[in-house]
């Protein structure tokens, strides 16, 4: 095919690309349409609402506060377990749906609604204000709109986010610096003593972030968690002890909860059921009334299961009843029936019905074609052809129990309120599992933009006859487009690429080894290259089932810090030898050497400084003095010195091999790129990730000396690529995205430099690949022609979107799966990252123009050395 049509079909499929992402997505992830203004009792036929047991909140939310962290025998929850064990406080295990982060939580906890899956997105763009809630009914302004309605917050500030101008006094706490465990926590212990004196206020909201970034950082069960629960308990001690003496506070509720929990990891954002399963405490001396308390500590039921298990959108009814407030609008979730013995049995109706008449008011305007007003004789609503007519059966025999009630004198109440709660809680269900509101029209016109950029790449990546041997890389591709529609190989995709690259690398050594014979080097290269591989899936186990398994950087390394040290130090090294021989060829080698000696000094004493604040239990050993020299130095400062240094040596090294110079002048300085580029990535990785790319390089030597044709170079790199992402600790989950380099160089939040800082600590390991290949491209240029960049990409064009239609297709097959949000969604999100950063940014642009930097020579010196 002619050059010049390849590279327009090539440039239609990548600019097809965003297009079909951004359609597609627009279409998959709408907002869901909510009802505005503020909910009134005659919304719902009540004319006067019951009297409310308590007038004022405090309402303190421990991030990532697993059921087990409270209820279990190893907890440091010891002064709340035993207003547990008394009856002053009624505990439960709060349901959180997926997606686990903080943002959706937080929505569903004051709406009591179910959030959309785009606030994924929203959650990590802290400078987001589309997600606000400023004009949504929740019981914030519920309780804002009551008399002398002050509230004050203190926390993570994705509650000022979301509730602009709400609080009368406030001190928010970005809740990305995950390396923080104790300034994020005092800087909302310090408020308190004083609001607690304070009497102007209604709701005094407390939400600590020092257990979930300990979770992050040392999972569930490290040396930190129990010192932290012990210092929240003590919080709740010093609160409680306050409402029981102060007679402003004497009719306080003061509640206790997670947002969500944590995997074995320490991570969230997925559904597993550590995840979805966080504590929620109700505390007063006034539930001694009704509660007389039950066993605390003790066993879980099942997983993560402990007491009376509910939904954690239950909590705005709960409260709207507890605290005097119509029940917000959109609400779906039911008033707890633990509570209901504070009222009298005509409250207890009351209450129960203004919630169920609530949520009918959804279920009506989402079904707009079904009677809910008829009567009927069934008794058995659940032989009903769907689950509407359902609701409608079951609302009928509300209305005929209503009618009956109201004609007996001194009916009881116990019937009514039954049949009112089935009915919340069936819709609650149903309207959950109701499927989104998605654009069937973005969604196909999504697909076919990928379906043309997918025949456009392949129309380029097989006109070639070179390209003939690309059954393997072509029967990759569609293996992996179908591994898309099973829910498990999604959540375990590490498994298809380690396996995959096995069998590519065993393959290898046979064709060489078949080429030149058994005892040859090349057969023997695969099989070292083997070897490193599978010391590479070993590094960080990942995936769903064995997060928390036993691996080398979280489980042998802390155990074995000398190794970790001696592994980092020679990673470190090998980049220091690299940039002495490379770095500026036109100095003389001593000040060549003294650059490259200050610059990675610089970047070794950031990472120290960095895992002593990240990781200190990494360092034991080390030598106190030298930490506490570092500390004079801030980290950000650190970091910047380290970007400016590598920014400094490739300008100057650039310039100095010959920016617009012959050929001869330039050939060095693809190289010089690619030793910067490592030590950039080394240091936007965790500690016990940065020997991984000293095992990259040492990959990289062995196939480099294989001299593979170009479909097997590209498979290489393919494979390798997302392997490596996989190593680095990466998943197909929300709750392995790694905020703890995000924030390097950076001294507050910008939501462009801390995304792409985000994108470059994530994706580190496949970042590397891509400037590797284009090493072993340059070379092969010389060999197989002009055209060589062209058909690399067109066969990574070739896989990117072919799989990304996939992945399309099956989230809309699959939209109604119950897995939809937890697995199939979070893989879209991931689909679109690998897609628009890691194919366009980095491997189209970036490769492209470092391919295009040492076009001509950049492998004639090394040429001469494999000679």
């Amino acid at each position: 095919m002619n050059q010049s049509l390849s590279a327009f079909l090539l440039a239609v499929a990548n600019v097809l690309l965003p297009v079909a992402i951004l359609t597609f997505g627009s279409g998959f992830f709408p907002y869901k349409p909510f009802l505005p203004g503020l909910a009134q009792y005659a919304d719902v036929g009540i004319e006067s609402a019951p009297e409310a047991p308590f007038d004022r909140l405090v309402f303190m939310v421990v991030d990532a506060l697993r059921s087990d962290f409270v209820y279990s025998h190893a907890s440091g929850f010891e002064f709340t377990q035993r207003l547990i064990s008394t009856g002053a406080a009624i505990p439960f295990t709060a349901h959180a749906t997926s997606p686990t982060i903080t943002m959706p939580r937080v929505k569903a906890i004051t709406t009591g609604s179910i959030p959309s899956f785009l606030d994924v997105i929203l959650n990590f763009a802290e400078s987001d204000t589309t997600a606000t809630l400023a004009h949504q009914d929740t019981w914030l302004a519920q309780m804002h709109a009551k008399k002398g309605g002050k509230l004050v917050m203190y926390g993570d500030d994705t509650w000022l986010k979301l509730f602009p101008n709400t609080f009368t006094r406030a001190d928010g706490t970005s809740s990305f610096f995950v390396s923080d465990f104790s300034e994020v926590d005092n800087n909302v212990t310090r408020h308190i003593p004083n609001e607690l004196e304070n009497d102007d206020w209604n709701t005094m909201i407390l939400h600590y972030l020092g257990l979930d970034h300990i979770g992050h950082k040392t999972g569930p069960r490290g040396p930190h968690m129990v010192p932290k629960q012990k210092e929240m308990d003590r919080m709740v001690q010093q609160i409680y002890e306050k409402i029981e003496s102060e007679t402003h506070l004497q009719s306080t509720l003061f509640v206790l909860c997670g947002d969500h929990g944590m995997n074995d990891a320490g991570n969230h954002g997925g559904s597993s059921a550590g995840e979805t399963s966080p504590a929620l405490v109700f505390m007063s001396p006034k539930l001694k009334e009704i509660s007389g308390g039950v066993q605390c500590p003790r066993e879980a039921e099942e997983e993560f299961q402990f007491y009376n298990v509910v939904e954690q959108s239950d909590l705005a009814p709960t409260l709207a009843g507890l605290l005097g407030f119509p029940v917000p609008r959109n609400n779906l979730g039911v008033f707890i029936p633990d509570f209901l013995p504070l009222w009298k049995d005509s409250d207890k109706v009351q209450l129960v019905l203004g919630n169920a008449r609530q949520i009918l008011n959804i279920v009506k305007a989402t079904f707009l074609n079904t009677q809910f007003e008829g009567s009927t004789t069934v008794e058995d609503c659940t032989v009903a052809t769907s689950s509407v007519d359902e609701l409608a059966c079951r609302w009928a025999r509300v209305a005929r129990q209503l009618k009956e009630r109201a004609e007996t004198i001194n009916g009881t109440c116990g019937p009514v309120i039954t049949l009112l709660t089935e009915f919340s809680k069936r819709a609650q269900e149903v309207m959950s599992n109701t499927a989104s509101n998605y654009n069937m029209s973005r969604l196909n016109v999504g697909m076919i933009a990928a379906g043309v950029a997918a025949i456009a790449a392949s129309v380029v990546s097989f006109s070639s006859p070179s390209t003939k041997l690309a059954i393997v890389f072509n029967g990759i591709t569609m293996l992996y487009g179908v591994m898309m529609f099973a829910s498990s190989f999604v959540e375990e995709e590490q498994h298809f690429w380690y396996w995959s690259a096995s069998g590519w690398l065993a393959y290898l050594y046979f064709a060489e080894s078949r080429t030149r014979g058994f005892q040859k080097a090349p057969g023997l290269l695969s099989a070292g290259s083997l070897v490193i591989l599978r010391v590479v899936r070993r590094w960080n186990q990942t995936g769903q089932k064995f997060a928390g398994e036993p691996d080398i950087a979280k489980s042998f390394f802390p155990l074995h810090n000398i190794i970790l040290w001696g592994a980092v130090l020679t990673t470190y090294f090998d980049i220091l030898q690299r940039l002495s021989r490379r770095g500026l060829r036109q100095a003389s080698a001593p000040i060549s050497s003294i650059v490259a000696i200050t610059l990675c000094l610089a970047a070794f004493s950031f990472k120290v400084s960095f895992t002593n604040e990240d990781a200190p239990e990494l360092l034991e050993g080390f030598s106190r003095a030298l930490l506490e020299g570092l500390e004079d130095f801030p980290l950000v400062t650190q970091a910047r010195a380290v970007f400016l240094g590598i920014g400094v040596v490739l300008a100057c090294a650039l310039f100095s091999e010959g920016m617009f110079g012959t050929v001869k002048k330039r050939n060095g300085r693809v190289w010089i790129f690619h030793d910067l580029l490592t030590l950039f990535l080394v240091t936007q990785s965790t500690v016990t990730n940065v020997p991984l790319f000293l095992l990259f390089e040492l990959q990289f030597q062995l196939i480099d000396f294989l001299e593979l044709s170009l479909v097997e170079l590209t498979t290489t790199s393919l494979l390798f690529q997302y392997l490596s992402f996989f190593a680095f600790g990466g998943s197909n989950a929300i709750s392995s995205i790694d905020l703890s380099n995000a924030y390097n160089g950076v001294s507050g939040y910008n939501v462009v430099v801390v995304g792409i800082l985000t994108f470059i600590s994530n994706w580190a390991g496949p970042i590397w690949w891509t400037s590797a290949t284009s090493l072993l491209l340059v070379r092969k240029k010389a060999y197989d022609g002009s055209s060589i960049r062209l058909q690399h990409t067109a066969l990574l064009s070739f896989f990117v979107t072919t799989s990304l239609l996939f992945v399309m297709i099956a989230c809309t097959v699959l939209r109604a799966h119950l897995f939809i949000w937890t697995v199939f969604s979070p893989k879209y999100l991931y689909s679109m990252v690998w897609s628009l950063a890691q194919h366009l940014c980095i491997n189209m642009v970036g490769g492209s123009t470092l391919f295009w930097l040492a076009a001509g020579g950049g492998y004639q010196e090394r040429d001469k050395q494999h000679k």
